[in-house]
């Protein structure tokens, strides 16, 4: 019996996350808070899932984020989603190619701005989707992974 038990704890320490993680805006009308209550303030909607931030402190049902201009705020977890996304930054079209190298062919570009999921990363480069049109983009062209991380 106390075996059990212990296994039991064990299953629930295993689904915590340890902060900072990253993670996505499951629905199109979320509030960003002030603190972690419903009764502080929103200070953003979002109306767009899927974009990207950094889980940055826990506290209950409310994970505080972190936006990719650095603004923070607090969340509801059930407006999170464990789905991998990522953004591409910068001024330029991110190049999407057919391998993890720079010397592949080249399938597509993706505008900044434009949000895809991300299925694996490996050596700063992420396979790339963005409504079914894949590529491989190196990391320093988005916000949603951290250099040199590994996804599987």
């Amino acid at each position: 019996m106390l075996l059990i038990a212990v296994a039991g704890v064990g299953e629930g320490m295993a689904q915590e996350r340890s902060v900072p993680y990253w993670a996505s805006i499951a629905t199109g009308n979320a509030l960003l808070r002030t603190g972690p209550e419903r009764t502080y303030p929103a200070t953003w909607r979002y109306r767009r899932r899927d974009l990207p931030v950094q889980v940055v402190q826990v506290y209950g049902n409310w994970r505080r984020i972190r936006e990719q201009d650095g603004t923070e705020g607090w969340m509801l977890a059930t407006l999170l989603s464990a789905t991998r996304t990522a953004v591409v930054t910068g001024d330029a079209a991110a190049p999407m190619h057919a391998d993890p190298s720079a010397g592949s062919s080249l399938n597509w570009r993706a505008e900044p701005g434009v949000v895809g999921r991300i299925s694996k990363c490996e050596s700063d480069w992420c396979l790339f989707d963005v409504g079914g049109k894949r590529g491989y983009v190196q990391v320093e062209h988005i916000y949603g992974v951290d250099a040199g991380e590994v996804v599987e």
